[in-house]
């Protein structure tokens, strides 16, 4: 592979022959002031923090499966990644978007502030635990404990949701279109209304899943957690 100099648009790094800290390096500091607006990476190979804390509109492409928090801390950056990734990835993302063409394991958007995390495949635990507003777009099911302590922004699950589901959570809100095997503490089905229709019909297009918004069901906070009872012995 060639890698092209400086001032063209597109740069490629081939980790096989160079290292993250070689990429993310690059990521942090020589893209201000260049030309380059998309970068490939090849070989990939599982390794850990490839692209993490971008803070760069620049798209990137990772050709084949990822590890440990990759994208994580992004801000601004466009991750595509061809493959599977593991632990928290696009963890406490700020901005942009993470699409993963295969699957997610556990902790995926974990802690996101903002941006579009969208996982075409499976994401495994703790999907969108104490998310912050991100949105998240899962194309199949989701694991247990998703979206524990979620603060604000979207869940959407095109498939099916594992036990307790929206544990502790606070203002963010689950779409699930499957079935929901438990909920957790405090969190409630709740109706549909034109809102979630459109917010679902939106999250949908961006991701491009072309299922009817008609098919998802609403969970959300019942609110009995946001103060503490003394007399509730633990039941609520």
């Amino acid at each position: 592979m060639q890698h092209q100099p400086v001032g063209t648009e597109v740069k490629e790094f081939d980790l096989e022959r160079q290292s993250v800290r070689d990429l993310n390096q690059f990521l942090h500091h020589g893209l201000e002031g260049s030309a380059i607006r998309s970068i490939e990476i090849a070989n990939p190979g599982g390794r850990h923090a490839i692209a993490a804390g971008v803070n760069h509109p620049v798209d990137i492409e990772v050709r084949g499966h990822g590890g440990y928090y990759l994208a994580g801390m992004n801000k601004h950056a466009n991750v595509t990644v061809y493959g599977n990734v593991g632990w928290g990835v696009a963890e406490n993302m700020m901005s942009g978007s993470v699409r993963v063409k295969g699957f997610a394991s556990e902790s995926a958007g974990a802690s996101g502030h903002g941006g579009t995390l969208i996982i075409e495949g499976d994401a495994s635990l703790r999907c969108g635990i104490s998310m912050k507003g991100i949105d998240i777009v899962v194309g199949g099911d989701i694991g247990n404990y998703s979206a524990f302590m979620a603060q604000a922004g979207h869940l959407l699950v095109c498939g099916d949701a594992g036990h307790a589901l929206g544990d502790s959570i606070y203002e963010a809100v689950i779409y699930v279109r499957g079935r929901i095997k438990s909920l957790g503490a405090d969190a409630r089905e709740e109706a549909m209304t034109d809102a979630d229709y459109a917010k679902v019909a939106q999250l949908l297009g961006k991701a491009g899943f072309d299922h009817n918004p008609r098919e998802f069901k609403r969970v959300a906070s019942a609110r009995q957690l946001y103060h503490w009872n003394a007399d509730a012995n633990q039941e609520y």
